[in-house]
């Protein structure tokens, strides 16, 4: 493959992928654009952008991409109430191949034939990263410097940032207690004083979530509206993808619900430890089954649960932009057209369950599940009937027992 001429780097602004910068620089001796996408981390984007000026990055995108993010990433996945290893809402693996995405997009405008991205050689998110570059672009060289360069300790990127004078904060002269990812769905805690499963996470690791025990003492209700398998209104005002998060988000947060301590399977084949606080993704999970347990058949609602935790694993492995992904995707969004409706939330203490449904899609029927007079709605003589031909194959078996017997 072709020596790089020009690279774009996904650039958060902070120490690594400064370090990162200058290496590419000075490594490859080519112009390094800069990429810095604004998910709702909940961080200033703009010194990045000064920070990546300062360095000598030959062009600088920083670009709004939470409308994008909610809307074609995080609401898909939803439909399909995704959770992998029955738990963790995939919060960081639903960015990466957004994040890749325009990254390929970028190198395509400025002409650049390589990417680089700061992920570590241990993670997953290396693999979810390249594999959405390589699904959208072939010929893209992919440049992963944790893989590739010799500062392999904290003390040597200080004097690599300090011989390049690079700004280093404070704060970042020693080693972070842990790292975080964050975007509008949640954030992601891991290593250091998370890194032993036996000891619990300290309160001060949590950043989006009040304590559930300091919580309001009063239960909050809130009304979330469906429309086709995707939530359009809180509380009967109709808001865009992102500020419905951001809405579910605050409610979430400050009834202290969300909160999830996670020993995971990784990709590349060891278990980590994550604390992840998914606030609003919560509430709005709980919502979407409530809306589709009225308004989805039985065999289609099944169906759907059988092939979650495939379509799940899809994405925590980085296989967005895959075939089989699409195929499942989709299944998903064709049960979803009367997924249409208002579900009723209690919230307290940590704690999220839906208290009342309804649709005018709806499959239920009181007048068949009533245990008063359902005058002639069902027949309960039928059942007898349905009763002996299921139980054939079971009354065959258990006289072939008794004959071996």
């Amino acid at each position: 493959m072709a020596s790089p001429t020009k690279i774009i780097l996904a650039y958060s602004g902070g120490l690594d992928t400064s370090i990162i910068l200058k290496w590419l620089q000075t490594e490859y001796n080519c112009d390094v654009v800069t990429f810095t996408a604004d998910l709702g981390q909940g961080e200033e984007l703009e010194p990045a952008r000064a920070k990546a000026e300062k360095m000598g990055a030959s062009s600088i995108y920083v670009e709004d991409l939470r409308e994008e993010f909610v809307r074609d990433f995080v609401f898909p996945m939803f439909r399909a109430n995704a959770l992998y290893e029955g738990l963790y809402l995939l919060g960081t693996s639903i960015a990466r191949p957004l994040i890749s995405k325009r990254l390929v997009e970028i190198a395509d405008l400025e002409g650049a034939n390589a990417i680089a991205h700061g992920a570590t050689g241990k993670g997953n998110d290396q693999v979810r990263f390249e594999l959405a570059a390589y699904a959208l672009n072939p010929d893209i060289k992919v440049i992963a410097p944790w893989r590739d360069w010799d500062l392999s300790s904290r003390s040597s990127l200080i004097e690599f940032a300090e011989k390049h004078q690079i700004p280093i904060a404070k704060d970042k002269r020693g080693e972070a207690p842990f790292s975080v990812d964050a975007n509008l769905l949640h954030t992601s805690s891991e290593g250091k004083v998370l890194e032993d499963p036996s000891k619990e996470a300290p309160d001060y690791v949590y950043q989006r979530t009040i304590k559930p025990e300091l919580a309001p003492d009063k239960p909050e209700y809130v009304e979330i509206g469906f429309k086709s398998g995707d939530a359009e209104a809180v509380n009967g005002v109709i808001l865009s993808p992102a500020e419905i998060l951001t809405e579910l988000n605050d409610l979430g947060g400050k009834h202290g619900i969300g909160r999830l301590d996670l020993v995971e399977g990784r990709f590349v084949g060891m278990k980590s430890r994550g604390v992840y606080e998914t606030p609003g993704g919560t509430l709005l999970l709980e919502a979407h089954r409530g809306i589709e347990s009225i308004t989805l058949d039985r065999g289609a609602a099944h169906l759907k649960d059988e092939l979650m935790p495939r379509y799940a694993e899809l994405i925590y492995n980085g296989f967005w932009f895959s075939p089989e992904r699409e195929m499942l995707q989709a299944l998903i969004d064709s049960s979803q057209e009367y997924v249409t409706g208002t579900v009723r939330l209690k919230l307290y203490k940590g704690s999220v369950k839906t208290v009342s449904r309804w649709s005018d899609y709806s499959l239920y029927s009181e007048a068949h599940v009533t245990f008063e007079d359902d005058a002639g709605a069902y027949d309960q003589k039928d059942a007898a009937g349905f009763i002996q031909l299921n139980a054939l194959r079971l009354k065959l078996l258990a006289a072939r027992k008794r004959r071996v017997i």
